[in-house]
């Protein structure tokens, strides 16, 4: 099966439901969507309905643009097909965008033959006095006819449908309210928390349970936590999904990324045990780095003080015998020591510091060289001494100063998730480009944009500038666009630009502070992004257009981009996509070798776990201040950012106790 990762039946020891692991999304929609196909195909050919139980949101998207495949180039029919959905919000017009009526006509039904008289989805609208006899009736139907097969995602709370923290393997289709945190993780949809439904109404965990073959799917690694607590953790009414364990054909269907704390994947060496006969790849540094690593933090003893019996108490008896606890615990010391450097971009060579004081700063502020606010000749001057040697990981260290391309998704996850080494990179002396894909205009607050047009105006009047009545007219236009929006309701074109300024001017403020020259700053405004909903467009060629002049214009030494891909809309993952396709095109220029380097950075949504990591910069007290001023630059993100994901802390608190924790441990 393509894409599958194969395991041995030892490693699935603690894995309650069975689960298939595979290396992308797109390869574990494919199997689901040929699963689906051929349940269709087989029941047509008994003359039979096909029943299928469908899910909503961001998972089982490419699951339906699979079956949408097959359907017009395979010809598979949904004539007999008959689908009834999980859920809906409750209230909900059909018509509203977020309605689930309009998520399934757009992302399956007007682009299949299905009957329309076929499809079932939970009546949003109706009055609180039917809604009991409504479920008591979509009850009925789902009995009657059986579900073949159920297709469901996870929400971060572990439920299924919107069966929240409470709900039991007896509950059937009802009205019900919905957990904070389930609406926090809607609010992006509906441009605000306050805009999203209270209640829901969905099928129960029994009225799943009563499906024939049910498929749970979770992509990526925000959902790695819960969906292992679903397939290994308890049974229990606080995960809904956990009741899936007692389902004879149930089937978790992940990614490489949501699979990661599975214990095959996590702590393998814990399933298998010292006597055991089957072995692990110890000859593979990756898996010896994680082992060690777990075993230091497990024991709480750090690496070097690692004694031959602490590896066979925790079942790592094999690991010492194939390689020796000594020789383990030197390779991974080094090799996390390794990757500490205050030199992200190497360090300038003896040949550097033999020129007179002004031919360094000749050689920093020549075109195409580095150079900044900041002074960079006295940063490197007082700081070169008394460091440790270059990073070797940094293959052209020798190339002093470098051009550096940063790229940021968003206008604030530069600072947020790099800003140290950004900053550091500067001081440094080298050519520091900034690249915001993005414009970020969806996420601000309208009462920004109130306050921003305040400003122009009286700055205007106060002024006497050319053109006031301009801005008290456009003031006035503005106020009343955001009087009459409703709940939920997208931003017009007016307002997207003015609110792309802000996030716009909130980047250079940031950036110009952190010491970049304004020449150094691009703003992208990749066209896939710029829809004024939370749905995107798919990545085009014209995005990776962009993004290739851009780099093949800089032609950069080493490029920075984001790598934590569990941002609430996806927006990362689609911009670095943009990048790597950009530098497929690059990769046979001939200024293009393998000295240039791509590092990708995370801290606003997640952390790289230690034995991943290839470089760590230290920060400095005072350049952690330097940072979080940096994020505070970013007024329309400060105290509550209109779409913070699952974690309610500010991007700041994020960015610095993450800071900490790896510090703690890196010299632990």
């Amino acid at each position: 099966m393509e894409g599958l990762v194969q395991v041995q039946d030892i490693l699935r020891k603690k894995e309650k439901i069975y689960t298939s692991v595979f290396l992308h999304p797109h390869e574990a929609n494919k199997y689901v969507a040929q699963e689906i196909a051929t349940l269709i195909r087989q029941k047509q050919d008994a003359g039979l309905p096909a029943v299928l139980g469908l899910a909503t949101g961001g998972t089982p998207k490419g699951v339906y643009t699979e079956l949408i495949r097959l359907h017009k180039e395979e010809g598979l029919s949904f004539q007999n097909v008959i689908t009834f959905n999980l859920d809906e919000y409750y209230p909900m017009d059909p018509k509203q965008a977020q309605s689930y009526v309009a998520y399934m006509n757009s992302k399956l039904f007007d682009h299949i033959d299905i009957k329309k008289e076929n499809i079932h989805i939970p009546d949003g609208s109706i009055s609180p006095e039917e809604v009991n006899l409504f479920c008591a009736e979509y009850e009925n139907k789902i009995n009657n006819l059986g579900i073949d097969i159920q297709l469901l995602g996870i929400g971060q709370t572990g439920h299924i449908g919107f069966n929240e923290p409470g709900s039991n393997d007896k509950t059937v289709t009802r009205l019900v309210y919905l957990d904070k945190k389930t609406r926090g993780d809607a609010a992006s949809g509906f441009f605000g928390i306050d805009a999203v439904p209270k209640q829901a109404i969905t099928m129960g965990v029994g009225t799943i349970l009563s499906s024939t073959r049910i498929f749970i799917l979770a992509f990526s690694e925000h959902k790695a936590s819960i969906i292992a607590k679903a397939i290994e953790g308890e049974i229990t009414p606080q995960v809904s999904a956990s009741y899936l364990q007692n389902h004879p054909n149930a089937e978790a269907v992940i990614d490489i990324a949501a699979s990661s704390q599975l214990t095959r994947v996590s702590e393998p060496w814990t399933l298998i045990g010292n006597s055991s006969s089957y072995q692990l790849d110890w000859g593979d540094d990756e898996v010896v780095k994680r082992a060690v690593i777990w075993l230091s933090l497990h024991i709480n003893k750090s690496i070097l003080r690692l004694r031959e019996n602490d590896y066979i108490e925790n079942n790592l008896e094999q690991l010492v015998n194939r390689r020796g606890h000594s020789n383990i615990n030197r390779m991974v010391f080094n090799f996390l020591s390794n990757t500490i450097t205050g030199w992200p971009g190497g360090k300038p060579n003896e040949e550097y510091f033999s020129l007179s004081q002004s031919a360094k700063i000749a050689n920093l502020n020549q075109e195409n060289q580095g150079f900044s606010t900041r002074e960079p000749q006295d940063y490197i001057i007082k700081n070169r001494t008394n460091t440790s040697v270059v990073n070797t990981r940094i293959k052209n260290a020798e190339i002093y100063p470098k051009t550096i391309l940063v790229f940021s998704p968003h206008p604030d996850d530069d600072v947020i998730s790099m800003g140290g080494t950004f900053l550091r990179l500067i001081e440094q002396g080298h050519n520091v480009h900034v690249a915001y894909q993005t414009s970020g205009n969806i996420a601000v607050w309208d009462d920004d944009v109130k306050r921003h047009m305040h400003f122009v105006k009286k700055f205007c009047e106060t002024f006497d500038i050319e053109g006031a009545d301009k801005a008290d007219k456009l003031d006035e236009e503005v106020n009343e666009t955001i009087s009459s929006k409703l709940p939920g309701q997208s931003d017009n074109t007016m307002l997207l630009k003015i609110k792309g300024l802000i996030r716009e001017t909130e980047a250079m403020s940031a950036a110009r502070y952190c010491g970049l020259p304004v020449e150094n700053i691009h703003f992208l405004h990749l066209p896939f992004y710029e829809t004024g909903t939370v749905k995107k467009n798919p990545l085009s060629e014209a995005d990776i257009d962009i993004v290739h002049d851009l780099i093949n214009d800089l032609k950069p030494h080493q490029i920075y981009a984001a790598g934590d891909l569990s941002d609430p809309h996806g927006t990362h993952r689609v911009c670095l996509t943009s990048i790597l396709g950009a530098l497929e095109r690059i990769k046979d220029e001939e200024w293009f070798t393998e000295e240039n380097q791509l590092f990708l950075y995370r801290g606003a949504w997640e952390e790289w776990e230690p034995h991943m990591i290839t470089m760590a910069v230290p920060v400095s007290p005072d350049e952690l201040i330097q940072k979080r001023y940096a994020i505070f630059k970013h007024e329309s993100q400060k105290d509550v950012a209109p779409f913070p994901g699952g974690d309610e802390r500010e991007f700041w608190v994020r960015s610095e106790s993450r800071n900490r924790y790896f510090t703690i441990f890196l010299y632990f």
